[in-house]
């Protein structure tokens, strides 16, 4: 489904150049889930902006269901994200004029879904939010905020969900039941899932953990309590 080939991306720092990826090689197959871990500020978020085709590689492609990103224009993009694409951000994103079932229920409404909102709904019951669908953004807590965008993401049940910490502003017992629906999903439809997370016993329950560091992604091998790193 995915395919890096020889992709970098940099930013200067000053007079120092910073190499988020090096002329990375990666392939993602349909329904695979692949968490990213790495230390912070190693540009595991640009990563997923890649991904979703929000910011552009300095050389290099990636492409998506055998379509390079790098060839479609803006109104291209921002139509694969809405039919294909659900993206978890750290920021949230909500619309703060916009109800949590309404936030929810917005990729439907744009894609002319008639029962957006009763589809909207049922996730956002599964999130924890059944009694807060009338509230908005300002109105809830920052982890009830990102389970409304965990929500939104999701409702559509597309083909790849970007998901960045998903659960990392959430209690552990709401944060492990989140992580539940997201593998529930990929289970259940074939999403395939690409998460950056610090969390590593979520990250292991992926099929590939893959670290981000110095511009490099090696692949993580499990042996018992150690962790090791491959090329990815």
């Amino acid at each position: 489904m995915i395919r890096l080939n020889q992709l970098s991306m940099h930013y200067m720092l000053g007079e120092s150049r910073i190499d988020i990826l090096h002329e990375v090689n990666l392939e993602i197959t349909a329904g695979e889930r692949v968490a990213i871990a790495g230390p912070s500020g190693t540009g595991k978020t640009s990563l997923l902006l890649l991904l979703a085709g929000l910011e552009r590689p300095a050389a290099g492609s990636v492409r998506f269901d055998d379509r390079s990103l790098g060839e479609l224009d803006r109104d291209q993009l921002a139509d694969l994200r809405r039919d294909c694409m659900g993206i978890v951000f750290q920021s949230f994103h909500l619309v703060p004029s916009l109800t949590a079932l309404d936030n929810a229920a917005l990729p439907l409404e744009i894609a002319g879904c008639r029962d957006a909102r009763a589809r909207a709904r049922v996730l956002l019951d599964k999130v924890g939010l059944g009694a807060r669908l009338d509230h908005y953004p300002g109105q809830l807590s920052g982890g009830e905020q990102q389970r409304v965008a965990i929500a939104r993401a999701l409702v559509h049940e597309p083909k790849l969900v970007l998901a960045d910490e998903p659960t990392g502003n959430l209690d552990d017992r709401t944060g492990a039941a989140i992580g539940e629906l997201l593998l529930d999903l990929n289970a259940q439809t074939g999403t395939t899932l690409i998460l950056v997370t610090h969390d590593m016993a979520f990250a292991r329950r992926c099929d590939r953990v893959l670290r981000l560091s110095g511009g490099a992604l090696t692949e993580m091998q499990f042996e018992s309590d150690d962790t090791h790193a491959q090329p990815a």
